[in-house]
């Protein structure tokens, strides 16, 4: 009777931990588009490894400086204990009986994601990662979007404060730090002051304001010539008459498809200055078609952070333009 109690508490402990998360999974840990690979010394510094930190390495677009999208670190198997398990993005990758591609969620931390990609050879494995090599990308940038989003939404600022987004009908998960420059009820424009290190002198910005959709074909062709006029009227230089934020002349945008608060979008990355001054940094900026009321909304973040990376900032703000919802 006493062994049947025991199992039956000890069952009834087990469900309870596994009912719900917050009694088993601590806390995940690590850096932004941070992924931590496990897999063999000799895998990682032979081909499979060159494939993986060619494929991570990639250089994010409008960048001034060369930074990746993801950057990665390695642990072999044997290392990957407890103290490593909590880390919140990682990639197991190596030799199996068969070739398997699955994704898991919070399995031993959260939030978590974690990507395991198995082939039954060497080649196998580099084959398989090169086949799903856009779904693992994605897949830790989603996840890292969804992270800062969920952290955003804690201090987030209440829209109905700004006359604009009141006036669009759209809301973004912004975080309070972000102060109102302008709200014109058409044209809205929020600053964050960087606080951290070198960058003090810098700041992140957020506007938001919507155009007439004339030819629904020429929006992504359009959206330079949009962005600098809405520049050269609201957003000066230090001399307002001859300076004026515009799109750098010396670099061509990068503008692709995208699908945003359910509808078309165009999400467009490269780098702004200020027209007869040395001001400059990247941006990205959403276009988002929305047929019903006939109109693109969009929205932009730039950041302005000189002599420092800046893929953090820019990542933070592409955060809050995918947080977009249109009433």
């Amino acid at each position: 009777m006493k062994k049947i109690f025991t199992l039956f508490a000890i069952s009834i402990f087990l469900l309870s931990c596994t009912g719900n998360d917050k009694f088993v999974l601590r806390g995940s840990v690590g850096k932004i588009n941070k992924v931590m690979v496990v897999t063999k010394a000799s895998d990682w510094n032979g081909d499979l490894g060159k494939e993986i930190r060619n494929s991570f390495g990639e250089l994010m677009v409008g960048l001034p400086q060369p930074e990746p999208i993801l950057s990665v670190s390695q642990i072999a198997p044997n290392g990957f204990g407890s103290m490593m398990k909590v880390n919140r993005n990682i990639l197991i990758i190596g030799e199996s009986d068969q070739e398997k591609f699955y994704i898991k969620k919070n399995v031993y931390a959260k939030p978590q994601t974690i990507i395991y990609v198995y082939g039954t050879d060497d080649a196998s494995v580099i084959k398989m990662f090169k086949k799903y090599e856009k779904q693992i990308l994605d897949a830790y940038i989603e996840s890292d979007i969804e992270m800062t989003q969920g952290l955003f939404s804690s201090r987030k600022i209440d829209n109905a404060n700004y006359k604009t987004l009141t006036n669009l009908g759209v809301s973004f998960t912004i975080p309070d730090n972000f102060k109102t420059v302008d709200d014109t009820g058409e044209f809205l424009w929020l600053r964050q002051h960087l606080t951290s290190g070198i960058a003090k002198t810098g700041s992140n910005n957020i506007l938001v304001y919507s155009i007439p959709l004339i030819d629904e074909e020429k929006v992504g062709e359009n959206i330079v010539s949009v962005r600098d006029s809405i520049g050269e009227k609201y957003i000066p230089g230090s001399d307002q008459e001859t300076m004026h934020m515009i799109t750098e002349e010396a670099y061509t945008p990068f503008t692709s498809e995208v699908k945003l608060a359910g509808k078309k979008a165009y999400e467009t990355r490269g780098k702004w200055e200020v027209k007869n001054d040395f001001m400059a940094g990247p941006f990205v900026n959403y276009s988002v078609i929305d047929k019903k009321n006939n109109r693109v909304i969009v929205f932009e973040g730039f950041t302005y952070a000189p002599s420092v990376n800046k893929r953090a900032f820019l990542f933070e703000l592409e955060a809050i333009g995918k947080s977009m919802q249109i009433k």
